[in-house]
């Protein structure tokens, strides 16, 4: 998952990406980029880190102009090289900066006929690198000096054509302006937002409103399927669906876990989402559970605070913060590295014992994925001092990998991958483990927005909305994706920087 800025204003832009950036810092805490144009030459600075360890004051003085696109990465199948952090670049044709939050499905096939067809070169594994080039190739095909709005739109037209999988990306081009566009599924969020100057208008996108409002500007609305939006460097706005066929599906893994509260997503408030998960979930432990003496629901920090809050006043029970979370420490969810993640629960989270001494308490969490925060977390509440610990996840069994955007690991790291609940309790060390139905979890999101007749909600049920995923696909984002390939090209990597650094050490010492 990452979180993507866009602006074309009438002032230096650079201290608006920032602030957008950092507001969107939840989506991505491995790498952060920024970059301007200013004098029809870019300035880019990106890094690994946070934002706010990303950028300093020199590199914000440098990154002056009034365009700009800004990035923050989580990576989905790639390394976490800072070589791969956004945005890129390509020189020819103009010079165009892409962003971009998704996953190409078919970006092997696409990475050939760029070879083949076009003569261009991929420098890394990134799809975003390979996207940036088919839309530089289809721009590229006219010998205008200066391209139109339906230039453009005839270029995405083709892009969309020929692409697929999840997306929603942010180009940025020297000479004209931003084009935006998402997949014809409109599976990963986009919106839009402007802002009246005395100089005229600012126009702003994001992946998630909460950029907007951060930034000043007015929210308009989401980028639809399909839909590709241009505004040249002088604010003149342009729209057009450019794919044949669109439905609105977006992601619902975007509301239970990714999205901030205080977003909206395709007209529906993130937290009203929230607040539905967990009529739905208590209503369901009322029915089944009814057995069980619980004396006190605690969430897991953060996302599940509102749906916890939502099933005890269902169940009429007492709400109670059990953990205190050290906000200092990244979303496990998100970490590369099974090791890592394990040591950084305890250190995210510490446990109130009286709130946990000699009680019956339901621990209420957003999701469970691998199990390892699951887990632990069940432990330390029994170190606390619970007496019988209770687990429910608003989201149903993940079970399936994510190939549109999400870092859901490989099939055999899902703890729910091929067995049931009883087992995935025995194995977290619960109580009881109560899940979310699918169909309630649907209802819960699509109450915001009846218009939205499907959700992308391959996760659970396997049924990828694309139609070109199949077990051989499967199987070669396994081979990326699981922790042993992601901890190999690390060790490779970092052989490789070792010996850099030597022959450079070397080299100056000649």
């Amino acid at each position: 998952m990452c979180g993507i800025v866009g602006i074309v204003g009438t002032s230096p832009v650079n201290q608006a990406i920032y602030d957008g950036l950092t507001v969107l810092q939840h989506r991505g805490q491995d790498a952060a980029g920024i970059i301007t144009i200013d004098n029809n030459t870019f300035s880019l600075r990106k890094a690994n880190g946070l934002v706010k360890d990303v950028f300093h004051t020199r590199h914000m003085k440098r990154l002056q102009g009034n365009i700009g696109l800004g990035h923050v990465r989580y990576p989905t199948a790639g390394s976490s090289s800072s070589a791969e952090a956004q945005p890129f670049y390509v020189n020819s044709p103009f010079g165009i900066a892409l962003a971009h939050n998704g996953n190409l499905t078919n970006a092997e096939k696409l990475k050939e006929r760029l070879f083949t067809q076009a003569r261009r070169h991929v420098n890394t594994t990134s799809d975003s690198e390979i996207l940036l080039n088919i839309l530089a190739h289809e721009l590229g095909k006219t010998d205008k000096m200066k391209l139109d709005a339906e230039d453009m739109f005839t270029a995405v037209t083709e892009v969309v054509s020929i692409v697929s999988g999840g997306y929603a990306s942010i180009a940025m081009i020297i000479g004209h302006g931003i084009l935006a566009f998402r997949d014809p599924h409109g599976i990963r969020p986009l919106v839009f937002g402007k802002k009246e100057t005395e100089r005229g208008m600012e126009y702003m996108f994001a992946s998630e409103s909460v950029a907007l409002a951060t930034d000043g500007f007015e929210f308009v609305r989401d980028v639809a399927p399909g839909e590709a939006i241009y505004v040249t460097e002088n604010g003149e706005f342009f729209s057009q669906i450019c794919a044949a066929k669109t439905t609105l599906a977006p992601c619902i893994f975007e509301f239970v876990y990714f999205a901030r509260p205080d977003s909206n997503i395709d007209k529906m408030s993130v937290y009203a989402t929230r607040v539905n998960m967990g009529t739905k979930l208590g209503e369901k432990i009322a029915t089944e559970w009814g057995d069980k003496d619980i004396d006190v629901v605690i969430p897991i920090p953060e996302t599940s605070c509102d749906i916890a809050l939502e099933i005890a006043s269902v169940l009429g029970l007492p709400y109670r913060q059990g953990f205190v979370k050290n906000r200092y420490i990244g979303r496990t969810f998100i970490m590369p590295g099974q090791e890592l993640r394990k040591k950084s629960v305890r250190r995210k989270l510490n446990a109130i014992d009286r709130e946990f001494a000699g009680k019956n308490v339901l621990l209420v969490d957003d999701s469970i994925v691998r199990g390892t925060t699951s887990a632990q977390i069940v432990e330390m509440a029994r170190e606390a001092g619970a007496k019988n610990v209770y687990f429910a996840s608003a989201a149903p069994e993940v079970r399936f990998p994510n190939v549109y955007g999400i870092d859901m690991p490989s099939a055999s790291e899902l703890i729910a991958h091929g067995r049931e609940v009883e087992d995935i309790n025995a194995s977290i060390g619960s109580d009881g483990l109560i899940y979310q139905s699918l169909s309630d979890l649907i209802a819960a999101v699509g109450q915001e927005n009846p218009e939205i007749s499907r959700f992308e909600t391959s996760v659970f049920d396997g049924q990828y909305i694309t139609g070109d995923v199949d077990q051989n696909y499967l199987n070669h984002i396994d081979e990326l994706r699981n922790d042993s390939a992601k901890s190999n090209r690390e060790a490779a990597m970092s052989a490789s920087l070792e010996l850099h650094n030597q022959e450079t050490e070397s080299a100056e010492s000649d």
